[in-house]
């Protein structure tokens, strides 16, 4: 699989694995020896970049990709995102973000641990905190830098004027920020930020959180524990309005004989170079339908008939609940 690269050196495969579905977010968390056979055979399949994050549990899902990777340390990039209020003894979370320096240096010491390695590859902040300038959490991770605990510096859901005063300070590697065809935010200011200043991106939520996949309707029942049941985007109203972008997928993917997972995640590598999605899932076969996505090639005409059958859409519902929405862009 030929590598993508993140920022000015930093290359990865051209799709990573986003792993929080593996303990929450979407359900009960899955068996945990399936899981870290599966995120090893995304390695054997050609993936070397994991996604987790201390908030996924919170703790749960760095230890399990820490667990599944050892083996294989040396050969993979890990990131993990620091940012929220989480007491590090009792995972208690708190009710906002905590970015203050000595906070994230703690953080950095308890992932290090739970991923049973000497350094973190990439250290996202998760969101930005409206209490800690941008300066002081960019010197803090330069900090880290400097001690090799880390490697490179990112950030997740940062508005561009935070990106570029935390660029000043420490350069960026990369930015995760939600994008595909169900959510082209970043296209308008985003995106050429990070064009201009050299940084890579990393879409999460490349497949619209299961959306794009074909596979749910108006008809379909989330667990009650799955996020989706309070994101307006997910509403059986929204749901059912949506399909419209759904079947214009399909209409694509059936022109190329390929899945509609397929096409969302090939529009979204052929968006620009140096953008790296990271699919999340806990089945085998979903993540091998995802990894053929590489081998699809769209032409400026199949691109061109996406983009006339999709981006003038107008679709129902915010993409996160109203107070998860307040915490990005910032």
């Amino acid at each position: 699989m030929q590598k993508r690269k993140l920022g000015k050196e930093l290359e990865v495969s051209p799709l990573g694995l986003g792993c929080m579905s593996m303990t929450s977010a979407y359900g009960p968390a899955a068996d945990k020896v399936e899981m870290i056979q599966l995120i090893r055979t995304a390695y054997e399949r050609g993936v070397t970049l994991f996604d987790t994050a201390e908030a996924y549990g919170p703790f749960a899902n760095e230890d399990l990709v820490g667990e599944a990777l050892q083996p294989i340390r040396d050969k993979v990039i890990i990131a993990t995102k620091f940012g929220f209020d989480i007491d590090l003894e009792t995972g208690k979370r708190g009710s906002g973000t905590n970015s203050r320096p000595e906070h994230i240096k703690a953080v950095a010491d308890a992932c290090l641990k739970r991923l049973r390695t000497n350094h973190i590859d990439l250290f996202y902040q998760h969101r930005v905190d409206p209490d800690v300038p941008i300066e002081d959490v960019a010197g803090a991770v330069k900090g880290l830098i400097a001690e090799g605990k880390v490697k490179y510096f990112g950030l997740s859901e940062a508005g561009v004027q935070t990106i570029r005063r935390a660029h000043a300070v420490q350069p960026v590697t990369a930015v995760q920020s939600e994008y595909s065809l169900f959510w082209r935010g970043p296209e308008e200011e985003l995106l050429p930020t990070l064009e201009e200043l050299g940084i890579g991106f990393v879409p999460f939520s490349p497949l619209g959180a299961g959306f794009l996949t074909g596979q749910i309707d108006e008809n379909t029942k989330f667990d009650p524990s799955d996020f989706r049941n309070y994101v307006p985007r997910f509403s059986p109203e929204a749901r059912k309005a949506n399909m419209v972008l759904v079947h214009a997928v399909k209409a694509a993917a059936d022109r190329k004989g390929v899945t509609p997972a397929q096409i969302a995640l090939a529009w979204l590598l052929a968006q620009r170079p140096w953008i790296v999605p990271i699919p999340g899932t806990t089945k085998l076969h979903r993540l091998e339908e995802n990894l053929g996505a590489v081998n699809v090639e769209l032409s400026a005409e199949d691109l061109k008939q996406i983009d006339g059958a999709t981006s003038k859409l107008l679709l129902e519902g915010a993409r996160l609940p109203e107070a998860a929405l307040k915490m990005t862009g910032r």
